[in-house]
């Protein structure tokens, strides 16, 4: 009988900690590696009967990989704290465990809800991540942000939607933003990348017409002309 394993890395998700591991409590194994909560993540992830491994943050990459090496099971589906598997993506996982199709690993689309509302345009969706692999054929890129997942072997495709709960507010939305821009920033200059006067007159503009226009945000409401204005 093939065996899964679910990874979550986490730092003060006591907000959506609970929900996330609910979508999943099918699975026969469930990993928190936590980066020094200073609120209730540890505690409920114990309550819910995760095994829970306390690491110094050194970005999303190590972090995940961490977790990854921790795992037992056959295969290891990799979520974010704050994401939940929709009833359709957790049906079909189980399937995939429980057949073990000669296939390494499986990307799903990702829906987001963004200060209520759920995005179906802007370029959010389907926003497709690769998250289910099986244990040994799969590894995580060592970048502090935006990292990989690198599947050795053929790639299958779920159709239930990962939903995703990351913007409840638009002081949350600022709070990630600012974080992940400026861990993608220190990040790119190490790299040797600089920005240029046509970056910071043109780009923006064009972003906007990007979400807005072409990848149809206007008709995601309020919200996607909300997420094509930020995103410029």
């Amino acid at each position: 009988m093939m065996r899964l394993s679910v990874v979550i890395i986490t730092r003060n998700e006591e907000a959506n900690l609970g929900r996330c591991i609910e979508s999943v409590k099918f699975a026969d194994e469930i990993i928190v590696v936590d980066s020094h909560s200073e609120d209730r993540t540890v505690e409920i992830a114990g309550q819910l009967g995760a095994k829970v491994f306390t690491v110094d943050w050194t970005g999303y990459g190590p972090a995940k990989q961490y977790a990854a090496i921790q795992a037992s099971g056959d295969w290891i589906l990799s979520i974010d704290a704050d994401e939940a598997l929709s009833p359709n993506l957790a049906d079909e996982i189980r399937g995939i465990v429980e057949s073990s199709p000669p296939i390494n690993g499986y990307d799903m689309p990702r829906l987001t809800n963004f200060l209520g509302r759920w995005i179906h345009h802007c370029g959010w969706y389907p926003d497709r991540v690769l998250r289910l692999f099986r244990r040994g054929r799969g590894r995580f890129t060592n970048a502090t942000v935006h990292e990989a997942l690198i599947v050795d072997g053929p790639i299958g495709h779920c159709l239930g939607n990962l939903h995703h709960f990351s913007y409840p507010t638009l002081e949350l939305y600022f709070e990630k933003f600012n974080r992940y821009t400026t861990m993608g920033a220190e990040q790119a200059f190490g790299r040797g990348e600089r920005t240029s006067l046509f970056d910071l007159t043109f780009r923006p503009a064009a972003a906007f017409v990007k979400h807005y226009i072409s990848k149809a945000g206007f008709l995601d409401g309020v919200e996607g002309l909300i997420i094509s204005i930020l995103s410029s």
